[in-house]
């Protein structure tokens, strides 16, 4: 069975009683209450908390989740924008978004992530299955899945699935 990265949509924390799921992604547009509930639970549960969105930094900064997920996608250079935020959060846990493209991915791997997330999509699907058959030849850095549509997830050789709390609940 796959591992689960679970994105929380909704503000709540009955997933965090599910012993198949070690990691969630908080988006930082949450509630200040919430996140520090969630985290204070997740915690005591021995779970991580990584943190998405613009302002994530910032939310990490505030409220100490183990890490980040860092979007590379519209970076010039990503290997760079990811190096001067590992500087800023020396402890966190670093996963990094990178564009579905070989060169794009050996830059993002450079700056050393602890995971580089694909995101995949119906179209081009065949694709995203060959970068990451790609990727895991290569690299020693895990990698994680992140379904932007319903897609068969049974194909993905990936380290780590992120699927939204609700997706996640019609399993």
């Amino acid at each position: 069975m796959q591992n689960f990265i679970i994105r929380i949509t909704q503000e709540n924390t009955n997933l965090l009683n599910d012993d198949k799921i070690g990691c969630f992604i908080l988006p930082d547009t949450v509630s200040a209450d919430f996140a520090e509930n969630f985290i204070d639970a997740a915690r005591q549960k021995e779970k991580l908390v990584l943190v998405h969105g613009d302002n994530a930094l910032q939310f990490y900064k505030q409220f100490n989740p183990d890490g980040i997920i860092l979007n590379a996608v519209k970076e010039k250079n990503p290997r760079k924008f990811i190096e001067d935020i590992k500087a800023k959060a020396k402890k966190a846990v670093i996963g990094a978004i990178s564009r579905n493209r070989r060169h794009e991915a050996m830059l993002v791997s450079e700056a050393e992530p602890d995971f580089i997330v694909f995101q995949i999509w119906k179209d081009g699907l065949q694709n995203n299955l060959e970068l990451i058959d790609w990727y895991n030849e290569f690299f020693l850095i895990q990698n994680a899945a992140w379904p932007q549509e319903n897609v068969d997830m049974m194909n993905l050789k990936s380290d780590f699935i992120i699927l939204d709390d609700t997706e996640y609940l019609k399993l």
